[in-house]
């Protein structure tokens, strides 16, 4: 079937759904709740097709990510709403890092946009923070990094074993992030710019970071520009982050430093993330994992899916759907129509229904 195309925000969309494993069986489909009202609310388009990848296919069948995944994925739809992966039937995690990272890699989803917005004054854990101080956006480079798998084992699993893992940084993987953050800035009419890496410390690696923003900023002059090193940072973002517009990173410090805002701003039940190619298909996940512990107890929040869900309503160019879906977050939240883990009393299923007749009602 041929893709349907709309990136030019067009009433039709065609969206892969990967629930995965533990929670993430339990807030997708609520999610998918969520985006059914509010399209059917404006009247637009949206087919979802679910597939079944994950730990219980993979012990089944022996399979993570099918042979054609991939290009079926590329060439049939507009973006992939994703779960969460990660069993502890499956110690290795295998089919966890085949499925996510193999999409990362393979769709060449090189932006990880973690959006750090504080919902609601009483969620942050910072004295005396409102919600205008907490807005932020983290750029994370996807592709590249220590996350690419390269390195290996001498003598494992001997007295004189050594591991090694290589940080792989090439010159268009850096440029290409980095100018996503300044012309994402320009778009959204955002002042600051702030680039982190410990150049200081990885003096090849990250040298060609530094190199690339200071050639980059200069087409960028109307943005405040600067550079912090990534302890720097995680200590700024705690003292004060209504300082930050975007921060730039690589690959594992994104991975680490976007955790760190996360919590924050409520926690990672909030916290939703866009795996994304500016115009091909994009992938849209919460960033709270499996949670095997409360995995089928129906307490899970699904407001991160949510709120994931708006990224990728906003990607497809229907911004009107993306505003109400986040205004039915806040308003849960103010009406503490939560689960357990925000100081509620509500099921999954609940809030997720609460959230899709706000959207309905709202967004007609």
């Amino acid at each position: 079937m041929p893709k349907i195309p709309l990136r030019n925000g067009g009433p039709a969309a065609r969206i892969a759904v990967i629930p995965g494993d533990g929670i993430g069986k339990e807030v997708t489909p609520e999610a998918v709740k969520v985006l059914r009202a509010v399209t059917s609310a404006t009247g637009r388009n949206i087919e979802f097709v679910e597939f079944d990848w994950g730990a219980d296919k993979y012990l089944r069948e022996g399979v993570s990510l099918p042979p054609g995944a991939v290009e079926m994925l590329r060439d049939e739809f507009d973006a992939i709403l994703f779960g969460a992966l990660g069993d502890p039937r499956v110690p290795s995690n295998q089919h966890a890092a085949d499925i996510l990272l193999g999409l990362r890699f393979k769709l060449d989803l090189y932006v990880n946009s973690r959006p750090v917005e504080l919902l609601h004054d009483r969620l942050t854990p910072l004295r005396d923070r409102k919600e205008r101080d907490i807005r932020l956006v983290v750029f994370r480079e996807n592709t590249e990094g220590l996350y690419v798998g390269v390195g290996g084992f001498f003598k494992k699993g001997t007295a004189d074993e050594i591991a090694v893992q290589e940080d792989v940084n090439s010159r268009k993987g850096v440029e290409r992030i980095i100018r996503y953050a300044f012309d994402y800035a320009r778009q959204h009419k955002l002042k600051r710019v702030c680039m982190s890496d410990k150049s200081n410390a990885m003096t090849f690696a990250h040298d060609l970071w530094q190199r690339v923003f200071k050639e980059v900023r200069q087409e960028y002059p109307e943005i405040d520009s600067r550079h912090l090193y990534i302890d720097t940072l995680a200590m700024e973002i705690v003292r004060d982050p209504s300082q930050f517009d975007i921060i730039v990173t690589c690959n594992l410090f994104g991975d680490i430093v976007s955790d760190l805002g996360a919590q924050l701003a409520g926690g990672l039940g909030l916290a939703p993330s866009g795996n994304i190619h500016p115009g091909k298909t994009s992938l849209f996940e919460p960033v709270h994992g499996s949670a095997p512990n409360i995995a089928g107890k129906g307490i899970a929040n699904p407001l991160g899916s949510v709120l994931a869900s708006a990224m990728m309503l906003e990607f497809l160019g229907w911004d009107r759907e993306a505003s109400v879906l986040r205004e039915g977050v806040k308003a849960a939240l103010f009406k503490n129509y939560l689960t357990s883990d925000l100081g509620g009393s509500n099921t999954t299923t609940e809030v997720g229904s609460w959230v899709a007749d706000f959207a309905s009602r709202h967004a007609a």
